[in-house]
């Protein structure tokens, strides 16, 4: 799930990250800033993983990327969206094996409909992740 507003600049990695990801083993859902809108989908998959994916203010330096606990979402969340995060991740908890969420410190936040280019090659740095499945190379928060 890419979560983030994909008019606010680097908010939209997450999106960035839904539209461009493709493997044969993953379902990658572009959420933008309704995430809950796709909680059927999840539900009806009962994937082993959820990796969900947003821009988040943790105080590192741009384009670093943690898997951030639930307990402290609500403390780096940037909020562009509808629904607390901590809450969908709850609402899909018996839906989910394993459920992931990943971080991305954002350059900056402002209106344009790109993320920079630092950020893109962040990116593509956890579709790599994603697609081998190295969750142990991402550091926690």
């Amino acid at each position: 799930m890419g979560v983030g507003n994909s008019l606010r600049g680097d908010d939209g990695i997450g999106c960035y990250i839904a539209k461009n990801f493709r493997d044969k083993n993953w379902i990658s859902l572009n959420c933008g800033t309704v995430p809950e809108n796709f909680t059927s989908i999840i539900r009806r998959n009962k994937p082993e993983k959820l990796v969900i994916v947003d821009a988040s203010d943790m105080g590192l330096k741009q384009g670093e990327f943690r898997i951030v606990s639930e307990e402290k979402i609500e403390n780096v969340s940037i909020s562009t969206h509808q629904m607390p995060l901590s809450f969908l991740i709850n609402y899909l908890s018996n839906s989910a094996g394993k459920i992931l969420f990943i971080g991305v410190q954002p350059k900056t936040i402002k209106d344009s409909e790109e993320i920079t280019d630092e950020l893109k090659k962040i990116a593509d740095k956890i579709m790599s992740v994603l697609r081998e499945e190295r969750f142990n190379e991402i550091k926690k928060l």
